[in-house]
């Protein structure tokens, strides 16, 4: 049940509901938000302020108004709005660096923190990685890889890292597509991480870390020279 408005702002309470809603995963991304006497009913407040408040959140980046379709539900928290924002607004090696940044902390974590499970995910995300680079199949093989560095970070037990590193990524991804497919001198084997995943198994954090450094020096000299070309 949705809760009843009080006082303070009744358009920031609103706001701040919805907001709930859709960070809680009862209205997702896509999702068409129910008609405005259904929403002035059930929150208990006048059609001006309601509409203050999905006004509020369309600013935010978290709603977005198309007409005929009515207001859909375009981000799954502020903060991934706010988020993809700063990522059109920054190039592709920026953000890469940063994401890569995420990265070697989550691989630290990682290495202390994993779990059977974890292991048992990762390892298959390396097969995938290797099947896909036995048939030269590019998008397999980046399906594969970038499943395999969100199981990563997933497996550092950080819940804040992990959302920060998939709110980046997502937006990354048709980018590093297009980066990878440009590149002529694609190099399946070497892009496979089992040496990673070996030190992650091991717990050796000094390894992991230095696996993670290896592969962000080869990975920003490798855009560089794609750019330059």
């Amino acid at each position: 049940m949705l809760r009843k408005t009080s006082r303070v702002s009744l358009v920031e309470q609103v706001s701040s509901q919805i907001e709930k809603l859709i960070e809680s995963g009862q209205w997702c991304v896509g999702d068409r938000l129910p008609p405005e006497m259904e929403l002035m009913k059930e929150f208990d407040v006048s059609r001006n302020t309601l509409r203050e408040a999905i006004q509020a959140l369309v600013h935010a980046g978290l709603l977005e108004t198309k007409q005929g379709s009515g207001t859909i539900v375009k981000s799954k928290s502020s903060l991934e709005a706010a988020l993809h924002r700063q990522v059109e607004k920054s190039s592709v090696m920026e953000t890469l660096e940063v994401r890569l940044a995420l990265e070697r902390e989550a691989a630290q974590l990682a290495a202390e923190r994993r779990t059977e499970e974890d292991l048992t995910q990762l390892e298959q995300a390396i097969k995938a990685c290797k099947s896909a680079a036995a048939t030269s199949n590019l998008e397999d093989f980046l399906k594969a890889d970038i499943q395999f560095h969100q199981t990563l970070v997933k497996s550092a037990h950080n819940q804040m890292l992990y959302e920060l590193y998939d709110y980046i990524t997502d937006p990354l991804v048709s980018s590093i597509r297009n980066l990878m497919i440009s590149d002529a001198h694609f190099d399946y084997e070497k892009e496979i991480h089992s040496e990673l995943f070996e030190s992650i198994k091991q717990q050796n954090v000094q390894h992991a870390t230095e696996h993670v450094n290896h592969y962000i020096k080869e990975f920003r000299e490798k855009i560089t020279q794609i750019q330059e070309d």
